[in-house]
């Protein structure tokens, strides 16, 4: 009887010491990950360039306690301990398997690693994609990078797959944009008055930037271009290249500038034309109807 109690016992201290490990260990990696949190909150309020690099060891600190912590509370069973001696023989066979088992996960993981040192984006890049995926980058972990799109959904993208795409970054390196703003009169309308609206529209936006360098302002160079770059079947068509401080802006800015440029070509007598075809009747011969 007293042997049973003493197993009975002794299991139960066992079980009791495997919890305690579990939990001590999910409250480390809680109060670790509050506190990392609140420095990287003010790396990014700061506007600090590591906020990528921050998030990502965040991720990695939380799997390096998890793992330290599973494995004492594995240490603490006795009849793991001989298996753990057998598996030590079979280490190489295993090492193959979970080789195997794991490549994917594990190119996930160094494919972050690698985007992380070589940074060809980072939190908060807008990117997008040739098939028309677009959106900012939320966060980048151990396995995946999240995308927010601009309908707010969240868009998961592995590591390896997203490190082999052909991307664009709106923010990499400079993140001023041109805006190209196409617009088409048609052929009986004021070329020169044209022209001069558009640049007037643009112009005095607020949120136009002025991308001219020193020499250019010496030179008289006009803050923004209009030119005429294509005679279409129906119109004349003219392009000006409008720079904003970044992505955002320079949407805003290109959707008032459209509707004040219609508002101002309607005043001015302006015409942005329908498609239109000129369909020229042959004489017939004499003597035929």
């Amino acid at each position: 009887m007293s042997e049973q109690l003493e197993t009975y016992f002794g299991d139960f201290a066992i079980f009791v010491e495997i919890f305690i490990i579990l939990l001590f260990t999910y409250v480390i990696v809680r109060i670790v990950n509050r506190i990392y949190r609140r420095f990287v909150e003010r790396s990014a309020k700061k506007g600090d360039e590591n906020l990528t690099t921050f998030k990502f060891l965040e991720h990695s600190i939380s799997v390096v306690i998890y793992i330290i912590g599973i494995s004492f509370a594995i240490s603490v069973i006795p009849f793991l301990k001989p298996v753990a001696q057998s598996i030590v023989g079979a280490a190489g066979i295993m090492a193959i398997a979970v080789g195997f088992a794991a490549q994917q996960a594990l190119g996930n993981i160094i494919s972050g690693i690698f985007i992380v040192i070589s940074k060809p984006f980072q939190i908060n890049d807008r990117i997008s994609f040739n098939d028309g995926l677009r959106g900012v980058v939320e966060d980048i972990s151990l396995r995946h990078t999240v995308i927010r799109n601009f309908e707010n959904q969240r868009i998961i993208i592995p590591n390896s797959i997203i490190s082999n795409q052909i991307l664009i970054n709106s923010n990499y390196a400079d993140s001023k944009v041109c805006r190209l703003i196409d617009i088409g009169i048609s052929y009986e309308s004021n070329l020169d008055l044209a022209k001069h609206i558009i640049r007037e529209e643009i112009e005095n936006h607020p949120l136009n930037f002025d991308n001219r360098t020193p020499e250019d302002i010496e030179k008289g160079t006009p803050k923004v271009m209009v030119r005429v770059i294509l005679f279409a079947d129906s119109s004349v068509n003219l392009r000006a290249w409008a720079w904003a401080e970044d992505v955002p802006n320079g949407f805003i800015m290109t959707c008032d500038v459209l509707e004040s440029i219609k508002k101002r070509f309607d005043k001015e007598g302006i015409v942005i034309p329908f498609p239109q075809r000129t369909i020229s009747y042959l004489s017939p011969p004499k003597g035929e109807s």
